[in-house]
Protein backbone atom coordinates (compact mmCIF):
# COMPACT_ATOMS: atom_id res chain seq x y z
CA UNK A 1 0.00 0.00 0.00
CA UNK A 2 1.36 3.64 -0.59
CA UNK A 3 1.96 5.87 1.84
CA UNK A 4 0.79 8.76 -0.37
CA UNK A 5 -2.19 8.58 -2.87
CA UNK A 6 -2.67 11.87 -5.21
CA UNK A 7 -4.54 12.78 -8.07
CA UNK A 8 -3.55 14.81 -10.75
CA UNK A 9 -5.69 16.00 -14.18
CA UNK A 10 -4.26 15.87 -17.72
CA UNK A 11 -4.70 19.18 -19.88
CA UNK A 12 -5.42 18.78 -23.30
CA UNK A 13 -1.47 19.47 -23.98
CA UNK A 14 -1.07 16.48 -22.01
CA UNK A 15 0.30 18.72 -19.09
CA UNK A 16 -0.37 17.46 -15.60
CA UNK A 17 0.84 19.30 -12.00
CA UNK A 18 2.22 17.75 -9.61
CA UNK A 19 0.08 17.72 -6.33
CA UNK A 20 2.28 19.64 -3.63
CA UNK A 21 2.20 16.57 -1.58
CA UNK A 22 4.46 14.65 -3.94
CA UNK A 23 6.54 17.79 -5.14
CA UNK A 24 7.40 18.20 -1.11
CA UNK A 25 8.01 14.27 -1.27
CA UNK A 26 10.35 14.43 -3.82
CA UNK A 27 11.73 17.82 -3.04
CA UNK A 28 11.48 19.31 -6.00
CA UNK A 29 10.08 23.14 -6.64
CA UNK A 30 9.42 25.58 -9.42
CA UNK A 31 11.82 24.81 -12.06
CA UNK A 32 13.19 21.09 -10.39
CA UNK A 33 12.95 18.42 -12.83
CA UNK A 34 11.53 14.55 -12.34
CA UNK A 35 12.36 11.61 -14.23
CA UNK A 36 9.45 8.87 -15.20
CA UNK A 37 10.30 5.38 -15.63
CA UNK A 38 7.74 3.26 -16.98
CA UNK A 39 8.45 -0.46 -16.39
CA UNK A 40 7.50 -3.54 -17.87
CA UNK A 41 4.27 -4.69 -15.43
CA UNK A 42 3.27 -1.17 -16.89
CA UNK A 43 3.77 0.82 -13.33
CA UNK A 44 4.98 4.02 -13.76
CA UNK A 45 7.94 4.88 -11.08
CA UNK A 46 8.36 9.46 -10.37
CA UNK A 47 11.82 10.77 -9.17
CA UNK A 48 13.74 13.55 -8.67
CA UNK A 49 15.75 13.99 -11.36
CA UNK A 50 19.64 14.68 -11.14
CA UNK A 51 20.86 18.18 -11.52
CA UNK A 52 21.34 17.87 -14.96
CA UNK A 53 19.47 15.48 -17.41
CA UNK A 54 21.91 13.27 -19.22
CA UNK A 55 21.96 12.04 -22.59
CA UNK A 56 21.97 8.44 -23.16
CA UNK A 57 24.63 8.44 -26.04
CA UNK A 58 26.89 10.82 -24.28
CA UNK A 59 26.96 8.74 -21.09
CA UNK A 60 27.23 5.75 -23.23
CA UNK A 61 30.00 7.19 -24.89
CA UNK A 62 31.80 8.10 -21.37
CA UNK A 63 31.14 4.78 -20.00
CA UNK A 64 33.40 3.58 -23.18
CA UNK A 65 35.88 5.86 -22.46
CA UNK A 66 36.06 4.95 -19.01
CA UNK A 67 36.44 1.44 -19.46
CA UNK A 68 39.18 2.12 -22.30
CA UNK A 69 41.31 4.29 -19.68
CA UNK A 70 40.41 1.46 -16.91
CA UNK A 71 42.10 -0.93 -19.11
CA UNK A 72 45.09 1.01 -20.29
CA UNK A 73 43.66 1.83 -23.45
CA UNK A 74 44.16 5.57 -24.27
CA UNK A 75 42.20 7.82 -26.85
CA UNK A 76 45.44 8.04 -29.87
CA UNK A 77 45.80 11.83 -31.77
CA UNK A 78 42.76 12.69 -34.67
CA UNK A 79 43.36 11.28 -38.16
CA UNK A 80 45.04 14.59 -39.75
CA UNK A 81 42.12 15.49 -42.03
CA UNK A 82 39.64 15.81 -39.40
CA UNK A 83 41.74 17.65 -36.85
CA UNK A 84 42.08 20.07 -39.60
CA UNK A 85 38.72 20.45 -40.25
CA UNK A 86 37.73 20.61 -36.79
CA UNK A 87 40.33 23.56 -36.66
CA UNK A 88 38.32 25.18 -40.02
CA UNK A 89 35.43 25.00 -37.97
CA UNK A 90 36.70 26.23 -34.63
CA UNK A 91 35.66 29.80 -33.23
CA UNK A 92 38.63 30.59 -30.76
CA UNK A 93 38.38 33.21 -28.49
CA UNK A 94 41.19 36.49 -28.04
CA UNK A 95 42.58 35.78 -24.88
CA UNK A 96 43.95 39.54 -24.79
CA UNK A 97 40.60 41.13 -24.46
CA UNK A 98 38.29 41.99 -21.71
CA UNK A 99 35.92 39.98 -20.40
CA UNK A 100 32.15 41.29 -21.32
CA UNK A 101 29.33 40.81 -18.59
CA UNK A 102 29.28 39.41 -15.68
CA UNK A 103 31.84 35.87 -15.06
CA UNK A 104 30.46 33.11 -12.27
CA UNK A 105 33.29 30.81 -11.02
Amino acid sequence: MSTLHEFATITSKGQITLPKPIRQALGVDTGGKVAFDLHDDGHITVSRADAEHEDPAISAFLALLAQDIQHGRHVQGLPDDLAKAMLRHAEFADLSEDIAGDVVI
